[in-house]
Formats: C-alpha cells, sequence, structure tokens
C-alpha cells in the first residue's frame, strides 16, 4: 500500500493506492517550503491528512511537491513526512515538476508542461528530467499561470485598460477595492494564491477582445520563453493544471499560431501517477 501526494501552491492531492487501485484520496492545502516553515508543513499533514488517513502504516511514499527542487527543502518536507507517518519502505520527495512529466508522459519522453497556480516545463527523457527552464515564480516568470493572469488582470483593471464596465464588474464581483489588492498582492502571505484566485473572472469573460488577447499574449508568452527553448519540433508538447485544462482552446489557438504541436491537456497528474508507481 503506497501514498502518492501531489502538491501545488494551492491544495494537495493525497491518494492511498495499492496494486494500482485507488482506495482513498485526500485533499489539503497546498505546501511549498519555500513560503512555509517545516512546522507549518508537519503541522499541516497532522491536523488536516492524518485525521482523514484510515491507515497511517505505508510501504511507501511518493511526495511530489512544488518548491521541493532543492536538498534542504526535500529534506524538510521528508521529515514532516516521516514524523507522522509509518512507512515500511523508500519516502521520495520529488518535484511537482517530475509528478506532471511522469503523470503526462509515463515512461515515454516528451515535453511536459504544468499550467495552475504556477507555471513549469521541461524535457522528460522518460525516466527522469534532462532539461528544465527555470520558472523564476509569478513575479520574474510563470506566463500562462493563474497567478500571473492575475497579476496581469489586476495591473490592467488598476491602471484603466478595460473598459470601465469590466473594472466594475470585476471589483464588485470579488468584492475588493484597489487598496484592499494593493495590501493583499504586497502586505499579505501567499500572494500567488491570491492572484490565482482572480483568474477565474478571465474565464468568465473570454468573449471580451482585451480578456481574450490578454490571456492568449502570456499563453504565447508562455511557448516562447519556455516550451521553445526545447526541441518542440520533433515532440510533442503536453499540459497539465486547471489553467491549461479550462482554458484549453486558448492553449491550442496560442500553440497553433507558434507552430507547436499539443499533446495531452489534463487537469491532474494523479491518475496518470498512480499507473506509473504500478508499472514501475
Amino acid at each position: 500500500m503506497i501514498l502518492i501526494a501531489d502538491s501545488g501552491s494551492t491544495k494537495t492531492d493525497w491518494c492511498v493506492v495499492e496494486n494500482g487501485v485507488l482506495l482513498q484520496q485526500i485533499f489539503t492545502k497546498g505546501t511549498n517550503p519555500f513560503f512555509q516553515s517545516e512546522e507549518e508543513i508537519s503541522n499541516e499533514i497532522e491536523t488536516a491528512l492524518l485525521p482523514q488517513l484510515r491507515t497511517k502504516e505505508l510501504d511507501a511514499v511518493y511526495f511530489y511537491g512544488a518548491g521541493c527542487g532543492f536538498p534542504d527543502k526535500i529534506s524538510m518536507v521528508h521529515r514532516a513526512i516521516t514524523q507522522h507517518l509509518k512507512v515500511k519502505g523508500d519516502v521520495e520527495v520529488s518535484t511537482d515538476m517530475l509528478a506532471a512529466a511522469r503523470g503526462l508522459c509515463g515512461h515515454g519522453a516528451g515535453i511536459a508542461c504544468i499550467m495552475g497556480t504556477g507555471s513549469n516545463s521541461c524535457y522528460y527523457n522518460g525516466k527522469e528530467i534532462v532539461t528544465n527552464v527555470s520558472p523564476l515564480g509569478f513575479i520574474l516568470g510563470d506566463e500562462g499561470s493563474g497567478a500571473c493572469l492575475g497579476k496581469l488582470l489586476v495591473g490592467d483593471v488598476l491602471k484603466n485598460q478595460m473598459t470601465p464596465e469590466l473594472k466594475d464588474k470585476f471589483l464588485s464581483q470579488f468584492n475588493l477595492t484597489p487598496g484592499e489588492i494593493i495590501d493583499r498582492v504586497y502586505r499579505k502571505p501567499f500572494p500567488n494564491r491570491f492572484l490565482a484566485s482572480l483568474s477565474p473572472f478571465l474565464a468568465q469573460n473570454l468573449d471580451e477582445p482585451c480578456v481574450h488577447t490578454l490571456v492568449l499574449s502570456s499563453f504565447k508568452a508562455f511557448l516562447k520563453r519556455n516550451v521553445m527553448q526545447y526541441d518542440y519540433r520533433h515532440s510533442k508538447v503536453h499540459f497539465i493544471g486547471s489553467v491549461a485544462f479550462y482554458y484549453k482552446d486558448v492553449l491550442e489557438e496560442a500553440a497553433q499560431e507558434m507552430g507547436i504541436q499539443l499533446g495531452n491537456i489534463i487537469k491532474s497528474p494523479m491518475e496518470g501517477l498512480i499507473k506509473y508507481h504500478n508499472e514501475k
């Protein structure tokens, strides 16, 4: 019996699996060791996961998470897991990018991309990530992500680049003032989550030319600044994440304009991860 976790900045999907069969699925808040302490991550496991978990004795744990790309961050998450769970075998902590690659490509090669709260990409050879263009986070990069789309949306709203009707609709829908937005972005924790929470407004108003242009431009920026640094002419490009899934039509439009061949576009890597670890 194994536990597989896919953790982004917004939520963590925990699945208890036996012989490729899903026995239990639990959702908790996202964990990111870049923004959270070991104590905070440990507390989330103890208070949100354990009360729901039907078994605490496991053969292995495979945790894939945002921010788990450096040894000290991996160790932090590893300690938080082993503090609360009895694991007979391995406890592997890997990046959410590897989860996306394994979930999308399995044991085959391809270009795998994440487009959710954050964005990322890699070239995967069927076993490991060979090349990765650094996503740089929502301030310097993360093109096409929910956080980046939210940032662009807020910027356009507050700088009057959208129609007065759209601006009023946005502020009214989220019950926000310009001052509150500035406070949430610059003074409160997890501004990336806040900005990503605003991005559905774009999906609701995609028929507005200025909104469609904003989303399309951000997706094209992602493809140009990330995907086109790999051998995209000879590889399909696969996507995972809520933004890729819900804006699929615009993503396909961007890819067609850039001469990029898309493969799978799915919301979550978990089904693919369960299959991958069952075949391992």
